[in-house]
């Protein structure tokens, strides 16, 4: 096994020593340097597998040799130590391409997380996977999705939050994800959480845990999402719905990397790295006052753009193929493929709801077509829909609108729907004694789209 290196850049010795003993019972090598200079001649001859350097030395300042590193030795990462609650300062080395960074005093557990995560950027089964430009999740050859995947495994090799940004159905939890599996946190956990789906009374204990007891209904200790990322990455998405208050709990967690759970009296610290997302324009909210400034900058060290669809139509068939895979794999349906003219008319559309609006297409298409093949007609881009059948009549007995009532008061739309879809395929089932075929018959369905329902619905 190679000996790991790491070069610490500090002018007073005592914190030297420190880091030394810490690094020397981690089993870490370590080469220090007082200054600028010596640390890139020391960079230089010996390639470190890690640089942790102080902000202020006798011939610069930290930032200054986190910029050479990045032009001179990329592959190293460097950590950058501040003087304690300097965050200006912290999230300036972030930008300027650190890793990450630790406050003085430094706290020995924290010290030990970060170097722990930063050597697992400099093991070879990372370098070899990053090297190339593999789609992973981000599927595409256009010139926009290869930028981002580039972009993707640059941020992977840092700890700075990323704020994602983009239009509805874009992707940007897919961008997520992305960093998080190619940086050194993939071994932990990835926790996706939409701010805006969560009761504003309820947001400080699913976000920080509370302990039994603390409010009525706690009839159980609860962890929270920022435990349940610990070690791995916490994906905020639609960041901008947080509520002030809650923006305000969060900004501390942050700083302090710490949450303190509701009912207790102390904090518990946590290891996460922060990613989050929003198709609204948040530098417009902080104008309106709706989003708080310190916690935008906080949150949005780094910007990523994701490309909307109709930017890229050259990934659209790729895209497409890759989704109709999907969905004859998940409901065990032969697969479908695209016809010349269907995929024309797609690479011709708008598409305002992006990707999800291009997967909903698809997965109408690929049930409702009665061949192998879909086509332009099956789209039902911009066609209106049928009308019902006029003569009362020819309606179908399997068809249940009379058999079924709206019931009184709130209901769960999707869940009716479903009840009525589901009356209707028991009974043309039953009519032609379980014959699926002509039960699809009956249905005026294509028997695939019948597959397609009866595994939808649970129904096997």
């Amino acid at each position: 096994m190679t000996t790991r290196t790491a070069l610490i850049v500090d002018d007073e010795p005592d914190i030297r020593e420190l880091l030394e003993i810490t690094l020397a019972r981690m089993g870490i090598r370590t080469l220090t340097a007082p200054d600028l200079s010596t640390a890139r001649q020391l960079l230089s001859e010996h390639h470190p597998h890690l640089c942790l350097t102080d902000m202020n030395l006798p011939d610069g300042c930290g930032i200054d040799l986190v910029h050479w590193i990045q032009q001179h030795t990329p592959a190293t990462p460097v950590a950058v130590i501040t003087a304690y609650g300097n965050m200006e300062t912290a999230v300036e080395s972030l930008k300027a391409g650190a890793f990450d960074f630790v406050s003085k005093p430094v706290e020995l557990p924290r010290l030990r997380e970060l170097v722990n995560s930063a050597l697992k950027l400099s093991e070879p089964e990372v370098q070899t996977r990053t090297s190339r430009d593999e789609p992973g999740l981000l599927l595409g050859k256009s010139q926009d999705i290869c930028r981002l995947r580039a972009q993707t495994r640059k941020l992977a090799r840092s700890q700075a939050p990323v704020f994602i940004s983009g239009e509805s159905g874009t992707g940007k939890e897919l961008v997520a994800r992305m960093i998080h599996m190619q940086g050194p946190r993939r071994e932990g956990p990835f926790v996706a959480v939409n701010c805006g789906a969560i009761p504003s009374e309820l947001m400080e204990s699913e976000f920080f845990g509370h302990k039994k007891g603390s409010f009525t209904g706690a009839h159980e200790s609860k962890e929270g999402l920022f435990r349940s990322a610990n070690g791995g990455t916490l994906f905020l998405d639609e960041v901008a719905d947080l509520p002030l208050t809650m923006q305000v709990k969060l900004l501390r967690a942050l700083q302090e990397k710490a949450v303190r759970p509701v009912g207790d009296t102390r904090e518990i610290p946590v290891d996460v790295r922060i990613l989050s997302a929003t198709h609204k324009n948040l530098s417009a909210l902080v104008q309106e006052g709706a989003f708080r400034q310190d916690l935008y900058y906080r949150i949005n060290v780094i910007e990523l753009t994701v490309p909307p669809l109709r930017n890229r139509p050259e990934d659209i068939e790729l895209l497409a193929q890759h989704i109709l895979q999907r969905i004859a794999t998940e409901y065990e349906c032969p697969p479908a493929r695209l016809s010349p003219d269907a995929i024309e008319r797609l690479k011709s559309y708008h598409f305002p709801g992006n990707v999800r609006e291009l997967e909903n297409i698809l997965e109408r298409a690929f049930t409702l077509c009665d061949e192998e093949e879909i086509t332009a007609a099956d789209l039902h881009l911009g066609s209106p829909a049928p009308e019902p059948p006029a003569d009362e009549n020819n309606r179908d007995p399997a068809a249940p609108a009379s058999a079924v009532s709206l019931p009184d008061g709130a209901m769960d739309l999707e869940s009716y729907l479903e009840s009525i879809e589901r009356q209707a395929i028991e009974k043309a089932l039953e009519a032609t004694r379980w014959n699926k075929t002509a039960a699809a018959k009956r249905l005026g369905i294509s028997f695939r789209a019948l597959r397609y329902r009866l595994k939808k619905l649970g129904m096997e």
